[in-house]
């Protein structure tokens, strides 16, 4: 395989091309000995690619969605102790979650070692929905439904607007459904606390076409070759330039 050395460190399920041309820069990356460039560009079938020494493998693309539990980070170590949904995956390749759920959140998680196809989905300009069932503490009225969808300030800027509707209402409890197309960090719970509501419980329903259906809690499958195809058939092709990472919701 050829190109970029970038692209091949991503194809090989090493970490997102992102990742890998930080790894360049900071001189971590050599080809046949010799240190890589950003730019520069080789062949895996004639040339050796090593990454701290190591030299890459060309793994097999893993594409799992996973119905995380709550308790579990979606990062590739721990930054509290908690453990780590990737210990929920028992198979030998190394996978990663695309994008985040935070610890307390609950839901679909999708876990790969295909650095692009990661890229592609968290980029702003994929159009990829993420459907969320959110309880809140409180009486969720429709005025606040309105200012909620139409977007609201988070760390001095306004949310994009969004898909908000009340599934129940109670006197003391109401269950949203936010449909995303963004994941600012902790986005949800800071949207709610700016109009007054405390979260006490999220839940990832559904990415794209995708959903939880079949699948109990803490469980995890493969997908299927038509639901890579419609995940990947409406996002915009990225942009040039620095992609943002989704932050956990």
């Amino acid at each position: 395989m050829k190109g970029r050395i970038q692209k091949l460190i991503a194809a090989s399920g090493r970490c997102s091309r992102r990742k890998a041309e930080e790894l360049i820069k900071e001189g971590r990356v050599e080809v046949n000995g010799k240190s890589a460039s950003l730019g520069d560009s080789a062949d895996t079938d004639k040339d050796t690619i090593t990454v701290d020494g190591q030299a890459l493998a060309q793994e097999e693309k893993i594409y799992l969605l996973l119905n995380k539990p709550a308790g579990y980070e979606c990062t590739l170590s721990s930054t509290s102790g908690k453990p780590l949904v990737t210990d929920l995956i028992k198979i030998p390749q190394r996978v990663f979650p695309v994008g985040r759920l935070d610890a307390d959140s609950r839901g679909l998680i999708l876990l790969t070692n295909d650095g692009d196809f990661a890229n592609a989905l968290i980029h702003p300009s994929s159009s990829v929905e993420k459907e969320y069932s959110v309880t809140v503490d409180g009486h969720v009225t429709d005025e606040h439904v309105r200012t909620l969808s139409a977007g609201v300030m988070v760390d001095h800027k306004m949310t994009r607007p969004c898909q908000v509707r009340v599934l129940k209402r109670g006197k003391s409890v109401t269950l949203l459904s936010f449909v995303l197309h963004e994941g600012r960090k902790r986005q949800i719970r800071r949207m709610l606390e700016a109009v007054g509501f405390r979260v006490t419980d999220i839940v990832r329903g559904r990415i794209g076409r995708l959903t939880l259906a079949g699948l109990r809690e803490g469980s995890w499958r493969n997908l299927t070759a038509a639901e890579m195809k419609s995940l990947l058939r409406h996002p915009s092709k990225p942009k040039k330039g620095k992609s943002r990472e989704s932050h956990p919701i």
